[in-house]
């Protein structure tokens, strides 16, 4: 029976269904793997299922030039905290769990536009603080969505879902910014200019992957370009945004607002953007669902199967 790591706990059905084929070590802390850890799971585990934050770079590649471990079986759609291309020079496969956090990806990034548009987070905070004196008709006056545009970076399954609930759910027109073009069901304009889609909208929504392609897309230069009242949401990764450059743009006004579900250094959230008001922040609640977590679990878990009984990777990157 192979070895097996789990980095992290995971919901008891995920732990159960693998120790029914591996020998299985869950890590009991909810920290990423760091350093000297990273190299000892490689060298003592048969089989890694990682997540985000577990850092497996070229470095700790080339430090364990002969792993014994075969598969990082990645806990999550991406897979930028694994050199991908480093992995596969010594022997390692990587998987992941595209699919499964689809929906509530989406989910979220609809929480995070009508939050900003509607100063969710501010008004619940002034509740709390005791200093409500009661309704007034021009209290704390928001952006009303419905039938708003939305500008959609990268529009791969998350994007898509986040399209059809603005279309169909909220009336919106919709336009995005990706390398092709995608058929949908309903009209959406592909903008060949970041900056050009950024000037358009009046929700700017980061829905790509995170990798050295993608690091600081969005910056000065596309805050500059949205409309004053336009808010920017981020459900992608981090360092998709410069976030030094966000927080500009809300200080100054540039822009309406934001929702931010990632931060560049996370879970280092800078102060400048903990004490503006213009901005709703959230713990990376992306696929913070009990079923989601659960399914993401059971596809890292069916990767790990199929592996061991020789079969293709179901979801192999």
């Amino acid at each position: 029976m192979k070895t097996l790591l789990i980095t992290r706990p995971m919901p008891e059905p995920v732990v159960v269904r693998a120790r029914e084929s591996f020998d299985v070590t869950v890590r009991q802390s909810n920290l990423p793997l760091r350093d000297n850890d990273l190299r000892h799971a490689l060298r003592e585990y048969d089989l890694i299922m990682p997540t985000l934050g577990d850092a497996f770079d070229k470095h700790v590649f080339a430090d364990v030039a002969t792993p014994r471990c075969k598969l990082l079986a990645n806990f999550g759609v991406g897979y930028n905290h694994i050199d991908v291309e480093a992995a596969t020079a010594v022997g390692v496969g990587v998987t992941n769990t595209p699919g499964a956090v689809t929906d509530a990806t989406a989910d979220i990034a609809m929480t995070l536009m009508l939050m900003s548009a509607r100063r969710a987070g501010e008004g619940e905070r002034l509740v709390r603080s005791g200093q409500w004196q009661g309704w007034h008709p021009t209290q704390m006056l928001g952006l009303h969505m419905s039938g708003k545009h939305v500008g959609i970076v990268g529009m791969g399954r998350i994007g898509q879902a986040i399209a059809q609930r603005c279309f169909f759910g909220f009336g919106m027109k919709v336009s995005y910014f990706n390398r092709s073009p995608r058929p949908m069901e309903f009209e959406a304009q592909r903008f060949e200019s970041l900056t050009g889609l950024a000037a358009e909208v009046d929700f700017l929504v980061a829905a790509v992957p995170g990798g050295a392609e993608t690091h600081h897309l969005i910056g000065a230069e596309v805050f500059a370009a949205m409309p004053s009242h336009a808010r920017f949401i981020n459900i992608s990764r981090g360092d998709v945004v410069d976030e030094s450059a966000l927080i500009a743009a809300l200080q100054e006004q540039l822009i309406g607002g934001a929702g931010l579900d990632v931060y560049e250094f996370e879970p280092k959230v800078p102060e400048a953007l903990r004490t503006l008001e213009n901005v709703t922040l959230l713990p990376h609640l992306g696929t913070a669902a009990l079923e989601v977590r659960t399914s993401m679990g059971m596809m890292a878990v069916a990767n790990l199967e199929a592996f061991d009984q020789g079969r293709a990777l179901p979801n192999a990157v």
